[in-house]
């Protein structure tokens, strides 16, 4: 019984977030909305409208309406993250600091292409005073070296200190970023082995969703784009996951028809041969597809059992998904973009279609 007491506060303040989340009503709104402005003014009268109103709104472009709407997500994972009994706060922190791990490759990027610190501040995530990363004084370093000696002392120092070789080596960030993904991948599911009950079980199945779907992704793209070696694919991937095993990567490294492949692995994705047949027009479907999947696991979630880690879990990525949609939306505004040619892209909409 103390599970369940931990997690009624929690599960109450989560059923209210999700029940703000915006309505098909909204959705429609937005999508009929003739350009950036009218989005911008029917966004403010949402849940988002408070972090929107905190700039003036001559100042709102469309990269800084998305940093204010991504706002929202930094103050829904801050509460949760409260709220959450103490033994399931280091998964939800971890979760979260998929954010963090994003700024850090998007600073790491500015440093290489010396930008300036006001070019780079507002791609980021608004993380808060939580984050490990010191961004302004790493894109005021001058060189990579230096930028990297500013998170000495952090838990992605040693991670990226290794890396260096490799980038001195190629002359990429690529390596750096491929360090930090795996790190970041290999401690959140390390983290969540620890669990037990419903939270392991739920929390293996939403996450673990969530990183097959990156490195199933990261094999395919290494193979068809970056046309790596067998080791190099290996390298540069999980050797564990859910339902994408070892044996799976290591096919697509070797050579193996990645339909096959990724057939087995998701069944329920529809067309796979179609989609890999031409990968580069393919693969952002596919992603899309295998996103809407995630979503899905995150709905049964929240329909079952109620006191366990899974709720705010799958809430939180729902939520992160809802704010994919609205950038979306906001870039395709900003660009004069129709709806029909963004739509199919949208992954809650999308969603949403698939099941009806």
């Amino acid at each position: 019984m103390s599970g369940v007491s931990s997690f009624a506060a929690l599960n109450a303040r989560v059923r209210a977030m999700y029940s703000e989340q915006l309505s098909p009503d909204a959705w429609a709104r937005l999508e009929e909305a003739p350009d950036l402005r009218t989005t911008i003014g029917y966004l403010k009268e949402t849940v988002y409208g408070p972090h929107l109103e905190r700039v003036a709104e001559e100042n709102l472009t469309p990269r800084r309406t998305v940093y204010q709407i991504q706002g929202r997500i930094a103050d829904l994972y801050r509460t949760i993250i409260q709220w959450a009994p103490e033994a399931s706060r280091p998964v939800l922190d971890r979760v979260y600091r998929h954010f963090e791990v994003d700024n850090l490759k998007a600073v790491l990027r500015g440093v290489e292409t010396g930008a300036a610190w006001q070019k780079v501040q507002f791609v980021l995530f608004p993380f808060g005073p939580a984050s490990a990363m010191p961004g302004e004084k790493m894109s005021a370093s001058g060189d990579m070296r230096s930028a990297v000696e500013k998170i000495r002392g952090t838990p992605y120092y040693q991670t990226l200190d290794h890396a260096m070789a490799r980038y001195h080596a190629e002359g990429s960030v690529f390596p750096l970023e491929v360090a930090l993904d795996l790190y970041y991948w290999r401690n959140l599911w390390t983290a969540v082995h620890r669990l037990t009950g419903q939270d392991r079980g739920q929390c293996i199945r939403i996450i673990g969703s969530w990183m097959d779907m990156n490195n199933l992704l990261w094999a395919i793209r290494y193979r068809v784009y970056h046309r790596l070696s067998e080791e190099e694919i290996i390298n540069y991937t999980l050797p564990f996951g859910y339902r994408v095993k070892d044996e799976d990567i290591r096919g697509i490294a070797a050579g193996a028809d990645i339909a096959q492949v990724a057939s087995r692995v998701y069944p329920e994705v529809a067309d796979m041969e179609t989609l890999l047949a031409a990968p580069r027009s393919g693969l952002p479907i596919l992603e899309v597809r295998m996103r809407r999947h995630i979503a899905r696991e995150c709905r049964a979630a929240l329909a079952g059992y109620p006191f366990q880690l899974g709720i705010p879990l799958a809430f939180a990525l729902l939520a992160e998904m809802e704010t994919q949609d609205l950038t979306l939306i906001v870039e395709s505004k900003s660009m004069h973009t129709a709806p029909e040619t963004y739509r199919p892209y949208l992954l809650l909409r999308g969603e949403e279609a698939e099941a009806a």
